[in-house]
């Protein structure tokens, strides 16, 4: 992300080239945790599902995916802290190119000028919002499965 961050900078504004550097580190683990998920199928249930004659959009649909989900969800947690910190890199960037806006920035900037307290409140306030995009994406990762799989109901025995 250090490398591709000033490369985006040249092309892009610098709060598209923020998005886009957050979207490319976030993209990742949601893809292989969702190849991993998708894969993951009971071979008896596939069986099943080929016994019955059902679609390929129909194992995808019903099969596929409800399986897929706790996979798909997982990857979207990781997705949350690694997409803050993609953010991060890319505003350090962007603060060494000129376009200096972010609390990312503010760190650099307060290091550089040894303002200690403002490089720890910005410090504080990137951390809150990392442990915030966490606990929201549990949350979403609860009500989605809090009824019919094996990780949400361990909770409730």
């Amino acid at each position: 992300m250090i490398a591709i961050a000033p490369l985006l900078l040249v092309y892009l504004q610098q709060p598209t080239a923020v998005l886009v550097c957050a979207w490319i580190v976030a993209f990742f683990p949601v893809l292989a945790n969702t190849t991993l998920g998708l894969n993951s199928v009971d071979r008896n249930l596939a069986d099943l599902f080929a016994l019955y004659g059902a679609s390929r959009l129909d194992v995808l649909w019903n099969l596929k995916l409800p399986s897929a989900l706790p996979y798909i969800l997982a990857g979207l947690r990781i997705a949350g802290g690694l997409s803050l910190v993609g953010a991060v890199a890319a505003e350090i960037a962007a603060g060494s190119a000129g376009a200096g806006s972010g609390l990312a920035f503010r760190i650099t900037e307060s290091g550089y000028r040894l303002n200690i307290p403002r490089m720890f409140a910005a410090l504080v306030l990137l951390s809150v919002t990392g442990i915030v995009i966490f606990y929201a994406l549990a949350l979403v990762n609860y009500l989605a499965l809090r009824r019919w799989h094996e990780s949400a109901l361990h909770g409730e025995r």
